[in-house]
């Protein structure tokens, strides 16, 4: 899917974010700045305004790692694993789990062996213009038939 401007992605951010339910999983790739944590704060601000909570800063997790957002039922769990070096660091993290109450958002998910289930990928590459983006989106598990032609 070509991306065309902000406010398409903010659009297939929060179609997203309808999808999502407890325990599914999004890995996100694509090259720096490219959108990948700008898709992230559509989300995840999508979920929050949707649980009537407060909008929050959704910065970057490069340098912190993981940034946790709480909803009402629910806990975001958003990891940036691009600093990370080799595997055994994940287990810090508690990467992978099975936690029941969190979705999880895994930007740089490469190093991760662990399959998940119900995931959604997202590829992200820049446009030939500079304000566009080709996002890919592939469903697995229940979440297999998420269709990006409903956004």
């Amino acid at each position: 899917m070509l991306v065309r401007s902000i406010e398409q992605l903010k659009k297939v951010s929060i179609r997203l974010a309808e999808k999502l339910r407890p325990n599914d999983t999004i890995f996100l790739e694509g090259e720096i700045g490219s959108g990948k944590t700008t898709l992230c704060r559509y989300l995840i601000n999508h979920l929050q305004k949707k649980n009537k909570l407060p909008i929050t800063n959704v910065p970057s997790p490069t340098f912190n790692i993981v940034y946790e957002y709480f909803l009402k039922n629910t806990k975001v769990m958003h990891y940036d694993l691009y600093r990370i070096n080799n595997v055994n660091e994940l287990k810090n993290l508690d990467l992978p789990n099975d936690n029941k109450k969190e979705i999880k958002i895994i930007e740089w998910p490469n190093l991760l062996k662990k399959k998940f289930n119900n995931k959604i990928e997202i590829k992200i590459k820049f446009g030939k213009k500079t304000t566009e983006r080709v996002v890919n989106i592939k469903g697995h598990g229940k979440l297999k038939e998420f269709n990006i032609n409903e956004i």
